[in-house]
Formats: structure tokens, sequence, C-alpha cells
């Protein structure tokens, strides 16, 4: 798949793969819809919905990423940025955000990407290891009480 066609999802996918120092982990919600990841981005958490290409808060963790970047509106739009292999690369989009984020796929990937696989997956450096499920959060003893009520502490910690 040419990465300068990637939109939507599949660009919020392969992003999400670009990121093996931020993602441990993809999965998928809302049906198939939505990439969630579950990671760590320099001591913040991070663990649900990933959309760099709709929220700018999600691709601020690529804007964050880049040593020298060049944004232009128009149609299209363009990027110029430079990562930590201090190569620059160009891509274009319908907005800035999208040429960012695919000038930030190009730059881990190369011009092209495999085809994203719609299933649990753990990051493992550039490469991934499909999962059986989402890793549980927290433990046995944390899990969620839906007779609770909103505000309940619980008992306090022994």
């Amino acid at each position: 798949m040419n990465v300068a066609e990637l939109t939507g999802l599949t660009l919020d996918y392969w992003v999400a793969r670009s990121l093996p120092d931020f993602v441990r982990e993809i999965y998928f919600t809302d049906s198939g819809e939505t990439v969630a990841v579950r990671g760590n981005d320099r001591g913040r958490p991070w663990d649900g919905r990933f959309m760099p290409s709709d929220s700018w808060e999600a691709a601020g963790v690529v804007l964050e990423r880049a040593t020298r970047v060049e944004l232009r509106e128009g149609e299209p739009a363009s990027c110029v940025a430079e990562f930590e292999n201090g190569r620059p690369i160009e891509a274009r989009g319908e907005t800035a955000r999208e040429a960012l984020l695919r000038a930030f796929v190009a730059s881990r990937f190369g011009e092209t990407v495999g085809e994203m696989l719609r299933q649990p997956q753990v990051l493992i450096g550039m490469g991934m290891e499909p999962a059986a499920e989402p890793s549980a959060i927290g433990d046995v003893e944390d899990l969620p009480h839906p007779g609770a009520q909103i505000g309940d502490i619980g008992t306090p910690p022994r």
C-alpha cells in the first residue's frame, strides 16, 4: 500500500506502528472502526482511542518527534519534516496534519507499507506480533464493579 494514499483508520494504524517507543499494543474499538493503543509517551500513559488523523492532540506525539517541520496548507497541503534519521521527508495530504502523518510513516517504513492487520497486536521494535486479545488492564481485584456508584472509592487498602 502506498503511504501517499493512507487516510483515516489505515493512516492511524500505520502511525501507531511507527511509534514503538510509545505504543506497546494496538487493538481496535468501535466494531473495528477505530485504532486504540496501550503505551506510555514520555511518562504519560495512553490507553484508548488513537486517532491522529482526526485530532492534533494525538498527532502531537508525531509533531514532538520532528526535529524540523514545515507545513503548508493548500490544495494539496504539504509537509517537509525531519525526524530522528535526519533525512527530510516530503508528503502531501488533504490537510497539513495528514501530510505530517504521511511524512512520519514514510520516514519509518519508506514509500510503501503492508496491509493493515485488523486484530490485536503487540509491537516489537518496528515489527509486530499478533495477539489473541488485548492484555487485561490492572489486576483482577481492580475490575470494575457494575453495582458501584460514581465516586465510590471502596474499602481502604490493607
